[in-house]
């Protein structure tokens, strides 16, 4: 017969009684009232995951445990991160980002954003690659400039539009051949004016593309609006994962808080036309799905390596948008997945707040004297 003194001994055994604010035993079923280490959704999953396993695997199948896991009572960082001013208009802003340059970041963002655009969704793409704006070229849009409009007697850009997604880009203010040579401030200043200088208008949706890596511009965005959540993109590869790692530790952190809704594979297989049921995983298999096991994330999807894909991008004509194709279906279900993690990230956490960082090594500031 199962007592609470028993599950009082296994609770300690498995160090987690200081996370237990009370329990009941009532027959076959155990009650449990946890607070979790952090109000990230991917950690009070990955807790009640590890529970339900050390229950079953020590109490066997037929104890029933009913979890209610609730958020811990913010921490002095968090206190001290400032509430960033909201966007009029726009309700969620996803940023999308990835460890290391190559993997197909910028493909993914266009092809959610039309995606998102198909179904129904008001759509908006930041191109906040300064270095490497890519958008113009993937939505056929080169040669494009934003024109200036009035909103309620202030000056705003007008974003560029196609296929029913707005955008704006440093692609669209710089020649095709000129080289963007910035320092970091000054490239944070044009992200800045492209945010908060534009005339988005109503949008369920702004996808921030950001450059590779964590640096100036990554913490310029999370500075300058309250992000929603991040979606990272990566290829199966051993030394991409590597540094989603990073990437994802980035958002993660204390101070900074900003939840990862879930992991995007892309070149996961490639598929040649002649063979369509024919899969070849040239850069491995299932790396991306071991990780975000490993992290407690969901994987959105596996996008494969496909030569349309790439042709399309060329073109300026994202994949998605080839009516009753395999990769249209494919980001449907991507998007439909994003979606499905950003309404369960909105029901159970409070809104995002953009973050105060005091130095670049995200350290305190010394006491003044």
């Amino acid at each position: 017969m199962l007592t609470k003194e028993k599950v009082q001994d296994f609770l300690k055994e498995i160090e987690v009684d200081d996370l237990v604010n009370n329990f009941q035993i009532m027959g076959n079923d155990v009650y449990i009232d946890m607070t979790a280490h952090s109000p990230a959704m991917h950690e009070k999953k990955k807790l009640e995951a590890a529970m339900k396993q050390a229950f079953a695997s020590e109490f066997g199948e037929d104890i029933h445990l009913k979890l209610k896991i609730v958020s811990p009572e913010p921490s002095e960082i968090q206190l001290s991160q400032i509430k960033g001013k909201q966007i009029a208009g726009i309700q969620n802003i996803i940023a999308i980002a990835s460890g290391k340059g190559g993997v197909g970041k910028s493909t993914v963002a266009a092809n959610m954003a039309v995606t998102l655009a198909k179904m129904g969704f008001k759509v908006g793409l930041l191109d906040a690659d300064i270095y490497g704006p890519s958008v113009p070229t993937m939505f056929d849009t080169e040669g494009e400039k934003p024109i200036s409009v009035e909103v309620n007697g202030k000056s705003m850009m007008k974003p560029v539009e196609n296929y029913g997604v707005k955008m704006l880009s440093i692609g669209y203010f710089s020649g095709a051949n000129q080289a963007v040579v910035w320092r970091g401030p000054m490239a944070s200043k044009a992200l800045n004016q492209m945010i908060r200088d534009a005339a988005w208008g109503e949008l369920d949706f702004l996808l921030i593309d950001l450059p590779p890596g964590t640096g100036d511009i990554h913490l310029s965005i999370i500075q300058e609006v309250p992000v929603t959540g991040a979606v990272i993109v990566s290829t199966p590869q051993h030394v991409a994962l590597a540094d989603v790692r990073k990437g994802i530790a980035m958002f993660q952190m204390e101070s900074i808080n900003i939840p990862v809704l879930g992991l995007i594979e892309n070149m996961a297989y490639f598929t040649p036309e002649e063979l369509p049921d024919n899969k070849y995983y040239i850069f491995g298999q299932q790396g991306a799905q071991y990780l975000a096991e490993d992290l407690g994330i969901p994987v959105l999807g596996e996008i494969p390596l496909i030569q349309s894909i790439r042709e399309a991008g060329d073109v300026g004509r994202p994949a998605a948008l080839q009516e009753g194709s395999k990769i249209a279906e494919i980001y449907t279900e991507t998007a439909r997945k994003m979606v499905e993690s950003l309404l369960e990230r909105n029901k159970n956490l409070p809104p995002t707040e953009a973050v105060k960082i005091s130095t670049m090594a995200g350290c305190s500031p010394k006491a003044k004297k």
